[in-house]
């Protein structure tokens, strides 16, 4: 069970551990929503006893977990890329029954696997999947500056102060939006492609800072993270990342 300070010293604002449900989703049984449903059924024991808040903090390398009397062990390290196809949300259930990414991993033989962030529903491209949380969280911190590359179809053909005024960035909703680098790779009369590479994620990025100047996006795919290429991975497949291409995310 939780850890309880120690008469005499001042407890810390959080206890030690984690939380119970997050300590499913680490040792790679189920996300946290679906742990909280484990534990509000009961299924949940620790340490012998059964829990039925997921808040409890719960000690990882000393707490004995099981779910149904089975016990909770750490599954093996897995890391997948995946070629997301327009149309799917990046999460495991959808409140509006819309198809997801996990459409793709059918079939597989796989633990529990998380998204490393996401993409939305409209943008394709390359996603990465894991396990392994530290690896996530790593990735996914801000200090570390992790370029993404992107592909945008535009619906325009941008002369050279258009580029220029979109290198600028936008403010929208009190959010500045910049790129670090746009690029044409070509253009079509109506239409043309950008390269835009971010080392931050917000929410809708692109699409909102090509919106701010009424520039409308017809296509958005992820074709980079860090040194890490999608390559030739079919759209709609996973695959585990090799020792190399692990290697590249770690420089």
């Amino acid at each position: 069970m939780a850890r309880q300070p120690h008469k005499g010293t001042r407890a810390s604002s959080k206890p030690p551990g984690v939380s119970l449900n997050r300590a499913l989703s680490k040792l790679g049984l189920c996300s946290r929503t679906q742990g909280e449903l484990l534990i509000a059924e009961g299924r949940v024991r620790v340490g012998g006893k059964v829990v039925r808040d997921a808040s409890v903090r719960v000690d990882l390398e000393r707490d004995r977990i099981t779910v149904d009397d089975m016990p909770v062990v750490a599954e093996r390290r897995v890391y997948l890329m995946l070629n997301k196809p327009r149309g799917l949300v990046t999460t495991r259930d959808d409140p509006q029954q819309r198809g997801t990414v996990y459409a793709c991993l059918e079939g597989l033989d796989l633990p529990f696997v998380s998204p490393v962030g996401r993409l939305d529903k409209a943008s394709e491209g390359l996603l990465l999947m894991t396990n392994d949380t530290r690896f996530a969280n790593r990735l996914l911190d801000p200090a570390s500056h992790l370029p993404k590359t992107y592909h945008v179809q535009i619906g325009t053909g941008p002369d050279e102060a258009t580029l220029q005024t979109l290198r600028a960035g936008a403010t929208v909703d009190g959010e500045t939006l910049t790129a670090n680098r746009i690029e044409l790779l070509r253009s079509g009369g109506r239409t043309a492609w950008l390269e835009i590479v971010l080392d931050e994620g917000r929410n809708r990025h692109i699409r909102r800072l090509l919106a701010a100047h009424g520039i409308d996006v017809l296509r958005l795919i992820r074709i980079a993270i860090g040194r890490l290429p999608l390559g030739d991975l079919a759209k709609g497949s996973a695959r585990h990342l090799t020792p190399e291409e692990l290697a590249l995310l770690a420089d």
